[in-house]
């Protein structure tokens, strides 16, 4: 299958490992990797801001890059979902957008639904904490979540666990959202940070080595937190993991 990388620009500017980790996996499970290097933002801080008219031409930029793959893959819940969730009043009906909305795809997700893959091969030696970001959990639906009354699923551990000597924690509140929420870090400084610190707490208390999760910027909130507590936790995103136990 020939697959377009879709990098968020956060992922690009700040953490460009976890680009180059997605595009290893895909490699690594057979895929033809391609990045479109005329991709731009997808538009979500704006639309988030307030600000859908400044947001619609680079949701229109993004149908423009990808409508040509049969396979779009993320290594963001959070802007996978705002093409697949919020882009219906910024693309004024094109008729490009439902092909490009059914072919985008979180990376986890991807690797289940699309490739089937049930096991990945690889050996892991670390005791891991899954945080299970909101976008992922609640708009995607990567897992069940507990406030949902339906039969429990989860496309991101079961990957993980299959790994080779890796062990994942239990966590008491495993869909926690850790506060960090985009602007809402910075508009409710305090709030978020606590709710971060409530996360930490719980990986701590579980055993946790390393953090993981589909999600770079909530990795990011709760990276810089335990930071500045010198809390005894590294963070890696899921696509950092897989790769490197797959060598």
């Amino acid at each position: 299958m020939r697959v377009a990388l879709f990098i968020p620009c956060y992922v690009d500017q700040l953490y460009p490992s976890v680009g180059l980790a997605t595009a290893r996996v895909l490699e690594r499970l057979g895929c033809e990797v391609v990045y479109p290097e005329e991709q731009t933002c997808c538009g979500q801080p704006l639309a988030n801001a307030g600000f859908a008219t400044l947001a619609a031409p680079l949701a229109r930029r993004f149908l423009d890059v990808f409508s040509e793959f049969e396979a779009v893959v993320c290594p963001s819940g959070s802007c996978t979902s705002m093409v697949r969730n919020h882009y219906h009043g910024l693309v004024g009906g094109d008729p490009r957008y439902p092909a490009v909305r059914a072919a985008t795809y979180e990376l986890c997700e991807f690797l289940v639904d699309v490739l089937k893959i049930a096991r990945i091969p690889g050996r892991f030696r670390r005791r891991v904490g899954l945080h299970q970001s909101c976008h992922g959990l609640r708009e995607l639906r990567l897992a069940s979540g507990s406030e949902r009354r339906v039969a429990p699923f989860d496309k991101v551990a079961p990957l993980l666990r299959s790994l080779e000597g890796l062990e994942l924690v239990s966590l008491s509140r495993p869909d926690e959202c850790c506060g960090f929420g985009g602007t809402f870090a910075v508009a409710e400084e305090a709030v978020s940070c606590l709710m971060g610190r409530d996360r930490i707490a719980d990986h701590l208390r579980a055993g946790a080595e390393l953090v993981t999760g589909t999600d770079v910027s909530c990795l990011m909130h709760l990276g810089g937190l335990a930071r500045r507590e010198g809390a005894p936790l590294a963070f890696q995103h899921v696509a950092e993991v897989l790769a490197e136990a797959m060598g």
